[in-house]
C-alpha cells in the first residue's frame, strides 16, 4: 500500500475515534444529574428564599394535610412582617389545652398565647386539635408547611403549650429536640426516664402547686430530670396558688418573651 494511502486511513480512522469520544461525552452528560453544558441545571439562589406577602394580625388558616387531627391554625403575624423582606422572624408554635378541642378554631383566640399575642414581634402558630389529643406526626407535618410558607428563621423556631398543650410540648421536644431553640411547658407532664435528649435544650415550665388537674409533680419531675442530665439551661416557675391557671400570669410577663427570642439553636 502507498504511503499516501495509509497517511489517509489514519487520518479518516482518527476522525472516526474522536467523533465516538464527543458523542459519547455528551450520552454521559446526559444521564449524570445536573449534567450538559446547560446552565438551567443550576439552582438559582433567589428561588430558596422567595417573600411572599402575608395580612398582619391574627387570621385562620387551612393546613394542607388533611389527614390528621388538625384542620386549621390561627397565624399571627406582625405589623411590620411585609415591610422586613429579608428578615426572617422567629416563630412560637402554641398548642392550646383539652377544653379547645374541636372544629371551631375561634375557642383558641382568647386563651393562652393567642389572647396576648398582639404586637409580639414573632409569627404565631396556633393549631387546632379536632380530636383526642396532640399527634406528633400530624404535628410533624405542619412544623413542615409552616417553615416552608412563612420566612422564618428556623433556628428560631419555639414551643410552648398549656395542659394539655404542655404535655404535648414535652412529648413532643423529647421527639424532636433538634426541631426547637427553646420550649415552654406549661402545667404539663413529660417523660422524665428520656428527659435527656433535652439537655441542651433552653426550658422554662410553669405550674402551680395547687393544681388538682395536673399534678405539680409532673412539672417538678421533668424539671429536676433535666438538671440531673447535665441541663443547666432550664428555668421553673412554680406559684403557691392558682390553680390548674398557671398560663395567664405566663404569658402576661414580658421577661418570658425577652428570654425566648434570646434562644437560638
Amino acid at each position: 500500500m502507498k504511503r499516501t494511502t495509509i497517511k489517509g486511513f489514519i487520518y479518516v480512522l482518527l476522525i472516526a475515534v474522536l467523533g465516538n469520544i464527543v458523542a459519547c461525552s455528551g450520552k454521559n452528560d446526559a444521564a449524570i444529574p445536573g449534567g450538559g453544558a446547560g446552565t438551567d441545571t443550576i439552582p438559582d439562589p433567589r428561588e430558596e428564599d422567595v417573600f411572599t406577602p402575608q395580612t398582619p394580625g391574627v387570621t385562620v388558616q387551612k393546613m394542607d394535610y388533611t389527614q390528621g387531627n388538625i384542620n386549621e391554625y390561627l397565624l399571627y403575624i406582625p405589623d411590620s412582617y411585609n415591610e422586613k423582606k429579608t428578615y426572617k422572624w422567629p416563630i412560637v408554635i402554641f398548642l392550646h389545652g383539652v377544653g379547645e378541642i374541636g372544629n371551631n378554631i375561634n375557642e383558641i383566640r382568647n386563651v393562652g398565647l393567642p389572647k396576648v399575642v398582639k404586637g409580639k414581634q414573632f409569627v404565631m402558630i396556633a393549631p387546632q386539635c379536632t380530636a383526642s389529643w396532640w399527634n406528633t406526626d400530624v404535628l410533624q407535618q405542619l412544623y413542615k408547611e409552616v417553615l416552608k410558607k412563612y420566612h422564618v428563621d428556623s433556628s428560631r423556631v419555639y414551643l410552648t403549650g398549656l395542659s394539655m398543650g404542655g404535655y404535648g410540648t414535652w412529648n413532643w421536644a423529647q421527639t424532636s429536640p433538634d426541631k426547637f431553640a427553646a420550649i415552654v411547658p406549661i402545667c404539663g407532664v413529660g417523660t422524665p426516664s428520656q428527659a435527656c435528649v433535652l439537655k441542651k435544650m433552653p426550658t422554662w415550665a410553669f405550674h402551680n402547686a395547687n393544681d388538682p388537674t395536673v399534678a405539680v409533680s409532673g412539672s417538678r419531675d421533668m424539671v429536676n430530670a433535666l438538671k440531673v442530665c447535665g441541663n443547666d439551661l432550664v428555668k421553673y416557675t412554680e406559684s403557691p396558688t392558682g390553680g390548674h391557671d398557671a398560663w395567664t400570669n405566663a404569658y402576661a410577663d414580658p421577661a418570658l418573651y425577652t428570654w425566648l427570642l434570646q434562644q437560638k439553636k
